[in-house]
Order: C-alpha cells, then structure tokens, then sequence
C-alpha cells in the first residue's frame, strides 16, 4: 500500500508556509453545530463530550497554570517549542506574573552522541526502511543533567518544557501537547523540525525513516507511560493557539468511546499514480491538489481521535485509546496484538490515475528479523468502484521463471526498459465489490481506473517495488526498486489456476432474513482477519462475539448506528467507522432508497498466534 517514506517526502502544491507544506488544511480550530450533513462524506467526525470539557487559548490554559508554583510541559516531537514559549510567555506578562523558563532540550545528548546511539537501526543511507529502536527516550538525554534541574524559588512560576521533560523527578503538574502524524510530515517537508536531538534538517526521507523507526518509538512508549501522571492534554497543531482539556475529562471519553461506534478523523495524499475518484467525491479534499493516491482512513499509527465540546476541537493520536482500554477495543484478541490495532483501511486511488507499481509485501519471519515488526503486511483489496476493463495484477503466469523475471527486472532498472508484465504477472478484470486476495510474498498491483479499498493488516510501509513503469515521483525523482527485498520474500507457486483458486475471494451468502443477506467474502489462510458483507434493505443487528469490527458503507448513501449502550451516529457512503468488541451488539439501519450494503473486517475466531 503506502509504498514506503518517498510518497510522504515530496512537496505538496499550493502551500508555500516555512510552517508546513501542505495543500490539505488543518483541522479547525472550532466548529459549527451541523457543519456537514448525514449524506455527505465528513473529513472531520468528532466525538462530543458535552458543554466545558474543551478550553481554547493560552490565556485560559495560563489560567490554570497560575494555580502551581511548577509545572512540566511535555509533548511528541514536531512541536514548535519556540512558539509555545512565546505564547504562554505573553499571558504570563499580561499578568505581571514571574516566570523561570527550564528547556529540557539543554540537556540532551550531543547530537553526535545520538546518532552514534541510533544509526544501527537506520538501514543503509539508501534504504528507505530501518529497524525498529530498542531504546527509551530517556536515552537520548544526560539524566543526570535531568535530575539536577530543580525550580527558582523567587519565581511565581518554574516552568519545564520541551519534548521529554516529564522526564524530570519534580513532582509537579503536567502539561501534554500533542501533535497529528500527518502535521508533522507537513512540517517535515518545510524543513520547520527536525528529528529529536538533531540541529539540522535531513532530507525528508531520512527524517521520516528516523521518526517512524526511532523517533515515534520512543515517544509512543513516552506517552503511554504518561497518560496516567498527566493533568492536562493538549492538542498543539494550531499556529499561535492551542485547544486543551483536563485528563480526567480525556480519560473518561476513552472510556466511554471503548464502548460505542467511533470513526477516526482521515487525512489524504498525492502519489505519483494517483487519480481523481476521491477529488471527484469527497466535496472537503481541496480540488487544486493534482491527484490523489491514498486515504488514510483508519491507518491507526497515522489517525487521531477528534473530541469536540462548545464548537472547540481537540484531536489527541489513536494509540491513546489503545493504551487505556486495548482491552474493551479489541476484546479476545488484545492479548495476542497487545496496543497495537490489527487490522487497516484505506483507499487507493487509481481512477484516471496510473497503475500502482508490481510489488509484493515480506513475510511474517522476514519483517520481524529485519525491521522489527510485529505484524506483517498481508492485505486484500476490496474493489469500492472501477470503470468498466479495470484490471488487477495478481499471481504468476504458469510458465514463470524467476531467474529470468529477476534478469528482466534488473535490466530494466538499469537500463529504463519497459517490461511486458503480463507475459509474467496475471491481469484479472475488476468488478465492484470483489475481494482479491493478497497474502504475503504476493506479487500484485492495482491497474488503473480502481478504487481500491485496501483491507489489510495494520503495517503500511513495507513495500517492495520490483516494476513501477518507468515513472517519476511527484517531485520528478526516480522512485525507489526493491529487487533483492521482493526476491527475498515473493511465493512463486502463487501462479496459474491456483491464483483463481486461491486469491479471489468466492463470495457467498451464510445467512439470511426477510430482507437481509450476510455473506462471506473468505480471506487466505494467511489472513489473520476475515471480511463479510451486510447487505439490507431496513436494518440488521450485529453480534460482535468479543471482537472488534471495522466497518465501512461500500453501496447507499447513509446508515444509522444504534450501539448497545444507546448511542446513535450516521454515517455516509465511504465512511469507515468502528464497533469496539465491548460495544457487544449494534444495529445498522439504512437511510437510503434500496439496498445498503457494509463491508465488515474482524480478526478470526480461531487465531491465537501470528504464524
């Protein structure tokens, strides 16, 4: 899928800020009562908590912190320490009060020091994949340095901050800001931050490999370790202000949104074969950009959770909520994948785009040695619209030679000579609603004209392009081939009839009312997870059996969500939305003229190891 840190490298057009490169907007600050319809595609679903849970400004947050003679204020990396300063700076004056200012960053490591610390989990400088870090944040600063900051007793107020600085032994409040993955890749491409302990900006490539396998590993464990001494959340992705609640209030929406229907606000980027489905649909995706290649539609790793209370928005990371009730979200499978969450959608884009590159993804054994995952990349692409002759690469001709595909490939590659893929790769033409099947060490690709939904298991940057049709990124670079990872990993008996037989889904109905269907679109038995359809004219209840479903409306205009605890959301055609495993049952009623149909993921009874 999100076919390694490239895509995300390039620069957006119609943004020009030093801020952050992006033509995609930030989340509002506020929000109208209303502001999108039922029958609509919402770019920015929130959770109401009720009126006073949500403060806006620093001037209300001062408020609070005059109340304590210190108080901490930490947060994930790609925050604008500066500005924060500043800001809080000029409320304090505006109140006469005396503050003494500690930056915890003086006392991190050399940045010398830190890169010899990190570069064995940095891949070659050519790679675009490391290994995960088996550090602590707490590695990356002189901790004796830490232990000796103490508070200026003629100040009214000590203030300690920066990236870390809960780290510190006072005992005093703490301040979180947090930060959405996607406005730290926008901010990384301006070259506004920089990865932790760094002075200097990297190309946008190395930076993002060092966030996803060092940076975000440690400050994801930071976090987790802090939800429960924290005061104060805050959400710091607006310039010059900031939306903040108090942790109690934050803990109890955790709570209760373990429990009930919730969606995850989606964020959307340009690819080098993207096309123009989304632009065409969504009527929120700014219609200058020039394509687009995904979704993320519900990419945990990458989403957040939007709270909303009086108009004020606050949007805290996905893994917040897995690490307080990983239990109630994932039910009987939260001892088998622990805080991550399994199971990914989104969409990839191809409608008068171009084909995605001939690819294939590693296997359980080989991500685990050699990056440091988990899960591995086993996906399947459910086809939400295609024009008529859209087509699938999936599996081997009969006749494949791998010695002579690999000559061909690699003579490509040096030379920029076209392949006929076909005489290799299997094309399948596309109809609405299948499901192919691609388990890893799958050779595949999306042919133009598709919208894909990717179902998938939750990792999403381990791709290994063998063929990508000659092209050029976004920015007019070569993209990157992965030959020797894709040889190292590809399943060559995955060819002739048995790709028919195997990996396209033979869909049928299990159960069935008075006006509703249940059928069962099977996934490989490599798949850890399995896919039905819910299709019906009125409405159909739903079990969830102590697993999470994930779930999306692939045909109609809207469905009502009443979850077992009485809570009702609509939510439109598109729209992915999840029904926790405590959640216990649900029932879909459909809003629209005809049949509605829902596609549902959920992880296998049967699995208790990853094999």
């Amino acid at each position: 899928m999100y076919e390694t840190s490239e895509n995300i490298a390039g620069k957006s057009k119609g943004a020009g800020s030093k801020r952050r490169v992006s033509s995609q907007p930030l989340l509002p600050q506020q929000i109208k009562t209303g502001e999108f319809t039922d029958s609509e595609y919402n770019m920015y679903p929130c959770h109401s908590l009720g009126a006073g849970k949500i403060f806006g400004g620093y001037a209300s947050l001062v408020q609070w912190m005059l109340q304590h003679p210190v108080v901490i204020i930490d947060g994930y990396g790609g925050i604008f320490w500066k500005e924060v300063k500043q800001c809080l700076q000029a409320e304090f004056t505006l109140k006469g009060t005396k503050v003494h200012w500690i930056d915890v960053s003086a006392c991190m490591k050399t940045e010398e020091a830190i890169n010899e610390m990190v570069v064995p989990f940095m891949g070659t400088p050519e790679s675009v994949w490391g290994t995960r870090f088996n550090g602590k944040l707490a590695d990356f600063f002189n901790m004796n340095e830490m232990a000796a900051l103490q508070a200026d007793k003629n100040a009214n107020c000590t203030i300690i901050y920066g990236t870390g600085a809960a780290l510190v032994s006072l005992n005093a409040p703490v301040v979180y800001l947090d930060v959405p993955k996607n406005e730290i890749q926008y901010r990384m491409r301006a070259g506004s931050i920089t990865n932790l302990g760094s002075k200097k900006v990297s190309r946008s490539a190395e930076m993002y490999k060092r966030f996803y396998f060092i940076d975000w590993v440690v400050l994801n464990e930071h976090k987790q370790n802090l939800l429960n001494k924290i005061a104060v959340m805050a959400d710091g992705q607006w310039e010059g202000s900031l939306n903040w609640m108090f942790a109690d209030v934050l803990k109890t929406a955790l709570s209760s949104i373990s429990r009930q229907v919730f969606r995850v606000r989606p964020w959307f980027e340009a690819g080098a074969w993207g096309g123009q489905w989304m632009k065409e649909k969504i009527k929120e995706l700014n219609k200058d950009e020039v394509n687009y290649a995904w979704s993320f539609e519900l990419i945990v790793p990458e989403n957040g959770l939007v709270f909303e209370s009086d108009g004020n928005l606050l949007e805290v990371s996905f893994d917040c909520l897995m690490f307080q009730e990983n239990n109630n979200v994932l039910g009987k499978h939260a001892g088998l994948f622990g805080y991550e969450f399994p199971i990914r959608f989104d969409f990839l884009d191809t409608w008068a785009g171009g084909n995605l590159s001939i690819q294939c993804h590693p296997t359980l054994k080989y991500i685990r040695e050699n990056f440091g995952e988990t899960i591995t990349q086993d996906e399947t692409y459910y086809i939400l619209d295609c024009r008529e002759g859209a087509q699938v690469y999936l599996g081997f001709q009969e006749g494949i030679d791998p010695v002579g595909f690999r000559q061909t490939l690699e003579n490509s590659k040096a030379n920029k000579l076209v392949v006929p893929i076909e005489e290799y790769v299997q094309s399948h033409t596309a109809s609405k609603h299948d499901l192919f099947l691609i388990p890893n060490g799958t050779v595949h690709s999306a042919g133009i004209n598709n919208l894909v939904l990717e179902i998938s298991a939750t990792p999403y940057i381990f791709t290994f392009k063998m063929y990508d049709w000659l092209r050029l990124d976004l920015n007019g670079e070569p993209r990157a081939i992965n030959i020797e990872h894709a040889f190292n990993n590809l399943n060559f008996e995955r060819k002739g009839a048995r790709v028919t037989e195997e990996l396209i889904s033979k869909q049928q109905v299990i159960e069935k009312g008075n006006d509703w269907a249940l059928v069962h679109c099977p996934t490989h038995a490599a798949h850890f997870y399995d896919v039905h359809r819910l299709e019906f004219e009125t409405r159909i209840t739903v079990q969830t059996n102590n697993t999470c479903h994930i779930l999306m409306l692939v045909e109609g205009s809207a469905v009502t969500v009443e979850a077992g605890d009485g809570v009702v959301e609509t939510f439109s055609y598109a729209e992915t939305f999840v029904m926790p495993a405590a959640a216990k049952s649900y029932t879909l009623i459909n809003k629209g003229a005809g049949v509605a149909k829902v596609v549902k993921a959920f992880c296998k009874e049967n699995i208790t190891e990853l094999k």
